[in-house]
């Protein structure tokens, strides 16, 4: 059992005694880490020699520090003093520090130590009720030449299946003594090898039995029983290797054979320029106030179709507003699953082509459907060459992912007035013009654009860009956290959870993270950043007094944010 610990308790202070200063993060670690829900007993398996929570305040302040090697926290807990005073002088060793980083413990701990962060953030007005959610990818611990392709697998297994289907045709035709069904399959290959084994044992006794017969005819077709059994466990072999990677992609396009969990995706990260793929996997954050609130790891390299799975997911506290992305986002399926479970909250995600539905070309291209005039009383549509589509019927799709999408279908009068033909009803191989109009996309497009046409929503809109990005700044420039360095994605959850938990703590102990998102000095600051911004427009000429303006407004920036002191929380 570990020792008792406990860093309140009276103690004699000597000749090293030392504190960190007031505002310094391992005050937030410490506090965040005493203040979880969590049950330290155990019932089976190896205990871990110090206490979990001393673990869990080494392993945070260390990620803090960028420091992400276990060899390298060790030797950190022993010459850091900072993490000689939080840890109370405990030297954990390599060994225990990796078992901890990866362990079922460290998870709970993570789930609820991030639930009562966000209790503490909205206690103390630091956020607000607007969740902004995006993603970025991180490579993972795997080889970059280590990737299986689901489409290759596929054409190979084809070919596979090809080459024994003929030569169970070829052992049909040679081998006439083995009795085989009409029906044998592909699937069916260990029965084959099996005939075929025991016809090889037969004829060794044969062999045995006609030892001076030469030439041996039992010899001759033992040798031909051999080949074709060789050439069977081949395929059989090979059939089993590719229902083995069918059933590690599922769904994904690739993966990677040292981190089977791990999907290549190109990078942001491309330093030759040629859009070469490497295994990662999607990080997805929810963010407010620079602070992540909750994450989660998708293998899909698209932002798109890993929201439903992170709402999904996401614990019942963190959404309690409007729910803010990029346009990355916006998709069918998107909006009608956010309508569906959080139908109170508004969804602030613009769809792909929003901003240009609002340029002076696409308004004026005749082809567009949204420039046709429409009768919703009778239901038709006029195009700018007069012809009228009238509702034909009703019809579906589905999605390569099985969404469902229904339409209605117009379709175009062939005949004008005088009973006549006209050519503009008629496509160019003479078939009647058909258009296909989803009433479900329409609405949900028209009331994003209601949403951000919104003066007070579209100001919750614009704070994205400096809401959620600097998470992943901080997280790679200043941190470094570029790569994992464990393997699977179970462990791979417990890194990020600690690396995401380090650099809130960091965010806590800097003066900008203390501004609320609602502090009428930041929003201050930010018109005289605009103002400056102005002037700079009319003296753009002057460049020592822009300069001068420029300090001015820098020093104003500085003695505002040294204004904002927080509470170390008790």
């Amino acid at each position: 059992m570990h020792s008792n610990y406990n860093i309140n308790q009276l103690s004699l202070n000597m000749a090293t005694f030392y504190e960190p200063e007031k505002n310094h993060q391992a005050h937030y670690i410490h506090h965040l880490v005493e203040s979880i829900d969590f049950d330290d007993s155990y019932t089976f398996g190896r205990p871990f020699e110090y206490e979990p929570r001393v673990l869990l305040k080494l392993v945070l302040l260390a990620y803090s520090y960028g420091i992400f090697s276990c060899r390298k926290i060790e030797r950190f807990a022993r010459e850091n003093v900072v993490a000689m005073w939080l840890t109370q002088e405990a030297q954990p060793t390599y060994r225990t520090i990796a078992r901890f980083v990866v362990s079922d413990t460290i998870e709970m701990m993570l789930k609820s130590s991030f639930s009562e962060f966000r209790e503490y953030l909205r206690k103390n007005g630091l956020i607000d009720e607007a969740v902004f959610i995006d993603g970025t990818k991180i490579l993972a611990n795997a080889n970059k030449y280590s990737f299986v392709w689901k489409k290759n697998t596929i054409r190979y297994d084809d070919l596979n299946r090809q080459k024994a289907k003929k030569l169970l045709k070829e052992i049909k035709e040679s081998i006439v003594n083995i009795d085989f069904a009409d029906d044998l399959t592909v699937d069916q290959l260990d029965e084959i090898c099996a005939r075929l084994e025991q016809r090889i044992e037969y004829l060794n006794e044969k062999v045995e039995e006609t030892k001076k017969i030469s030439p041996n005819p039992a010899k001759q077709e033992r040798r031909t029983a051999k080949k074709y059994l060789k050439q069977t466990r081949e395929r059989k072999q090979k059939n089993s290797k590719y229902a083995e990677q069918f059933a590690i992609v599922g769904e994904r396009n690739s993966y990677s054979k040292t981190d089977n969990d791990a999907t290549f995706m190109r990078m942001k990260e491309d330093p030759m320029k040629n859009g070469q793929t490497k295994p990662g996997y999607n990080l997805q954050v929810a963010a407010n106030n620079q602070f992540a609130l909750d994450y989660t790891l998708a293998p899909n390299p698209t932002d798109m179709r890993t929201l439903i799975p992170f709402l999904e997911k996401m614990d019942a506290d963190v959404i309690q507003g409007p729910i803010v992305a990029d346009a990355g986002y916006g998709s069918e399926p998107n909006y009608e699953f956010i309508e569906d479970k959080f139908g109170v909250f508004d969804y602030l995600i613009p769809y792909n082509t929003m901003l240009k539905e609002e340029t002076k070309r696409w308004r004026s291209d005749e082809r567009k459907v949204m420039n046709w005039h429409y009768n919703a009383e009778d239901d038709y549509y006029i195009d700018p060459k007069n012809v009228r589509f009238n509702f034909k019927r009703y019809a579906y799709r589905h999605d390569t992912y099985g969404y469902k999408r229904n339409f209605k279908v117009y379709e175009a009068e062939k005949f004008d007035e005088d009973r006549k033909e006209d050519p503009n009803a008629l496509t160019k191989k003479g078939n009647v013009r058909k258009i296909y109009i989803n009433p479900q996309w329409e609405y949900f497009k028209g009331k994003v654009k209601t949403n951000l046409s919104n003066t007070e929503k579209n100001k919750i809109y614009r704070r994205r860009k400096y809401e959620i990005e600097p998470i992943f700044g901080n997280l790679k420039a200043y941190l470094g956290f570029t790569r994992f360095t464990v393997r699977s994605k179970k462990k791979v959850n417990r890194q990020m959870g600690i690396a995401l938990m380090a650099l809130n703590m960091w965010k806590m102990s800097t003066s900008s993270s203390k501004i609320s998102p609602n502090n009428k000095n930041k929003k201050k600051t930010i018109r005289i950043f605009q103002n400056f911004q102005k002037i700079r427009m009319v003296f753009f000429k002057d460049r020592d007094l822009c300069h001068s303006l420029f300090l001015c407004y820098k020093g104003l920036s500085i003695c505002s944010s040294k204004s904002w002191p927080l509470a170390i929380p008790t």
